[in-house]
């Protein structure tokens, strides 16, 4: 388990301990999410699923439902403060809320069992859970009330409303209920995927290096350049300029910028002429189609897709980009080879 820099048990003791949260941030929390942006230690991120307080909860207080990952943790509790409460965490398996609840982690089952393991009924005295509104998707409430006596009320998009929703009654406003995926939610997204897609370029150069060896047209600095216009392309500007291009796929999103920006390449290394054909239009086929593809990751952590629009725009787009990739790949290492 990661250290929730909140007094917490370690994590090989019993899981229905209650264990303490605080609502203040260390500089090891804001190192750790800055570690996280950037791909780092993603996947362990997490913390030990169980009850935890804020404050100094008693029987009566509300008790609020979120996953193991320690981001979202992190987010929750920093904007608990002053609020008396009980957090009760699941075993997402350290994903986010609503890709837990399109994963099916974040689920009835997993929420039952979780209230009988920390015996929920015995610490408190209403029978009251309030869950992210995001994690809908992945509970039935009914099924809920039918198996363990507590009813389920959906609170609000963001944990910054949260002392607003219960403060009012557990009444929502228009605002608390609206979805937002504004410049800053996006950009905030970009520095994960760039890392991911700079730890993938290794290979590319690596490749590259290779076939320089035996290459009769050697792959330099330009070419190199138009492979990092499209990897910008992919990973920062398609998601930035995301609500102004036009379609609703992000490969599309990511395609038409990326046979925008390759175009102005081509045409500026004079790669459009009869000699270069070859190389220009192995660029125009493979780099749009790359940037399609790392746009097309963001369709997984934004609010812009159900997970059921995501398995269909993959379905959809994948086979697209691999052949335009494939064949774009062929005709560069034909201008390679043949000079």
């Amino acid at each position: 388990m990661s250290n929730t820099g909140c007094c917490c048990s370690p994590a090989n003791q019993n899981k229905s301990i209650v264990q303490s949260a605080s609502t203040t941030l260390t500089l090891k929390d804001i190192l750790g999410t800055v570690k996280v942006r950037l791909g780092i230690g993603r996947m362990g991120y997490t913390i030990a699923p169980g009850l935890y307080t804020v404050g100094n909860p008693n029987a009566t207080s509300p008790v609020l439902v979120s996953a193991n990952y320690k981001l979202t943790f992190d987010t929750l509790r920093k904007n608990l403060s002053g609020l008396d409460c009980w957090l009760l965490i699941l075993d997402t398996k350290g994903v986010n809320v609503w890709c837990a609840a399109g994963k099916g982690t974040f689920g009835t089952g997993e929420l039952i069992d979780r209230i009988n393991t920390v015996d929920l009924p015995a610490i408190v005295s209403h029978r009251n859970l309030l869950l992210p509104q995001l994690g809908a998707s992945g509970v039935s409430a009914h099924e809920v009330a039918l198996r363990t006596d507590f009813s389920i009320t959906f609170g609000p998009i963001r944990s910054d409303d949260i002392k607003g929703f219960i403060a009012s009654g557990y009444a929502a406003t228009k605002e608390m209920r609206t979805v937002k995926f504004t410049l800053l939610n996006r950009l905030i997204l970009t520095p994960i995927e760039l890392a991911a897609a700079v730890k993938a370029s290794f290979v590319v150069f690596g490749a590259l290096f290779l076939i320089n060896l035996f290459a009769s047209r050697l792959f330099g600095v330009n070419d190199l350049l138009a492979y990092a216009a499209a990897v910008l392309i992919g990973t920062v500007i398609t998601p930035v300029l995301l609500p102004f291009v036009p379609g609703k796929a992000f490969a599309f999103k990511g395609w038409l910028l990326g046979i925008i920006g390759t175009t102005c390449i081509v045409w500026c290394y004079g790669w459009f002429s009869p000699s270069y054909w070859l190389l220009g239009i192995g660029y125009m086929l493979a780099l749009p189609a790359y940037s399609a593809f790392l746009a097309m990751n963001f369709t997984g952590t934004s609010t812009y897709t159900s997970p059921s629009g995501v398995l269909r725009e993959m379905k959809i787009a994948m086979p697209l980009i691999a052949v335009s990739l494939l064949l774009g790949i062929v005709l560069l290492l034909i201008k390679a080879f043949t000079g």
